[in-house]
């Protein structure tokens, strides 16, 4: 059986998908986010849990997940780097009939269409909408998030949008109408949210000794980000 590195586990998760949820960080991550608030998670820990004790962890929640319509969510890091012991652990859960949800960037090592096939929901984090931009925030070329994404349209599910709005850089009309023609790109996108900049990761930088890529950058004020937001919607979505 296999074993997945998990470096934590939050049982009555509100905020990444519908309903209350078990929500598990996986860790390890390719990416290098300038703007990353879990740098501690980037390399992939030691083998902590097999398939079947994490499954059976999760299934301890059913009775929550049955009174909200909750379910599960495999976070990080990034959970697509640990994809075939996912695919174990959901092949478990969906005998259980509990919802899965993925938090993903989109850069795992290819072949996504069997773990895709067990995920109900996709929360997909937005990066950058252009080449360049990708790269300059992630240290990587965008071409396993554009592979990825080919899979997520092939494969018909549901998919809920994460931006995060760093200000300088995604707070202008340019940047939203270009959001806007990649989400085009996207099938079957139920839902959108807009996430403020803030810098609540770098004191972890500081206990790893990783200097802070936005060190003067100030936090993204949450009322201006609601009123993109809003703005947005209305422009490209609500008429």
């Amino acid at each position: 059986m296999k074993m997945g590195s998990v470096d934590s586990i939050e049982s009555f998760g509100l905020v990444d998908g519908p309903g209350i949820r078990t929500v598990v960080f996986l860790s390890g991550c390719k990416l290098r986010c300038k703007y990353c608030h879990n740098p501690e998670m980037w390399k992939k820990g030691v083998a902590n849990y097999t398939a079947f004790d994490l499954a059976k962890r999760i299934i301890r929640n059913k009775p929550y997940f049955r009174r909200n319509q909750g379910g599960v969510t495999f976070s990080g890091g990034e959970p697509l780097l640990q994809s075939e012991f996912l695919i174990e652990v959901c092949k478990i859960l969906k005998k259980e009939g509990i919802h899965i949800a993925l938090d993903t960037a989109g850069v795992g090592n290819g072949n996504y269409r069997e773990l895709l096939s067990y995920v109900d929901l996709v929360l997909l984090d937005i990066k950058h909408i252009t080449k360049d931009g990708y790269q300059e925030i992630t240290g990587l070329e965008m071409d396993e998030f554009l592979n990825f994404m080919k899979a997520l349209n092939e494969s018909g599910k549901k998919v809920w949008i994460r931006q995060v709005i760093i200000p300088g850089m995604m707070d202008n009309d340019s940047y939203l109408m270009g959001l806007h023609d990649m989400l085009k790109d996207i099938k079957n996108i139920e839902h959108i949210e807009f996430l403020p900049y803030h810098t609540m990761g770098k004191e972890k930088y500081k206990k790893l000794g990783i200097v802070y890529p936005y060190e003067d950058l100030k936090e993204m004020d949450q009322k201006k980000c609601q009123e993109l937001y809003q703005k947005f919607m209305e422009a490209y979505y609500e008429k």
